[in-house]
């Protein structure tokens, strides 16, 4: 991959975290930054916390981003829980200027895209085999669909309408916490969604990411679904470590 270390920043709706990744092992080569996502979240303020948080770790090689957005070409087409002038906006374009980097040193991503692609490269070898799906339960639900390995990109399987509703309005982690459910309540919810997803694409394995990863053991065995649900091996650090990856690999969807 062209050396051992690489850089990834994952900007989600609440906070834009990043660090240098160790990409033999797949693990953060240091501690984490976290900087609260800019209000309004619109691309310019958006680039300058990256650029922040780049600069403080003194990187100067290939960068990779994540967006929560469908992202082709380096052009951001959606914009989930990030403010709506990103659709349409070349992402990379963007990030390249203001991190002073040259063509292609830059990569955009969906955030499950690159979390799905950490755990799948990082994880458990068994993670590989069949449908995979990849959930990320956070301000949103993010989603990484893979097929003996290989990722689809861009599915966007948080958006499904489950009893005429958004899913992610329903079973996101931030739900949880905005409405003070209980792990059981949230459970069911989430519970309810997956049956759903499942009647659609019929998984092998779902692995769960996001923060309410760290917690598995209090929510995981009140699921009632027929896929095998795990925790995701690299928790919340996934999209930092697969937007590194990429930028190794200049991986662009």
């Amino acid at each position: 991959m062209g050396g051992t270390r690489g850089f990834g920043v994952d900007i989600g709706g609440s906070g834009i975290k990043g660090c240098v990744v160790d990409l033999e092992v797949g693990r953060l080569d240091g501690e984490r930054v976290r900087i609260d996502t800019p209000s309004p979240s619109k691309p310019e303020l958006v680039a300058d916390v990256v650029a922040e948080i780049v600069e403080g770790f003194g990187w100067t090689g290939p960068v990779g981003v994540t967006l929560p957005a469908v992202v082709k070409r380096g052009t951001a087409l959606t914009a989930a829980n990030i403010d709506k002038s990103w659709i349409g906006t070349d992402a990379v374009k963007v990030f390249t200027k203001r991190l002073g980097r040259k063509p292609g040193d830059v990569v955009v991503l969906n955030d499950a895209d690159a979390a799905g692609m950490a755990e799948i490269r990082y994880g458990w070898p068994g993670d590989r085999d069949g449908v995979v799906v990849l959930l990320t339960f956070g301000t949103g639900i993010g989603s990484a669909l893979f097929l003996d390995g290989k990722l689809v990109p861009n599915t966007e399987f948080g958006h499904l309408e489950v009893d005429g509703h958004d899913a992610e309005t329903r079973a996101a982690a931030s739900v949880k916490e905005e409405n003070g459910l209980s792990w059981e309540e949230w459970a069911h919810r989430v519970s309810r969604y997956i049956r759903s997803l499942e009647d659609l694409i019929w998984p092998d394995l779902i692995i769960a990411g996001g923060g309410v990863s760290k917690k598995a053991d209090k929510w995981l065995p009140l699921l009632d679904v027929r896929t095998k649900v795990v925790a995701a091996e690299l928790r919340n650090d996934a999209g930092i470590v697969g937007a590194a990856v990429a930028a190794a690999l200049n991986v662009e969807p």
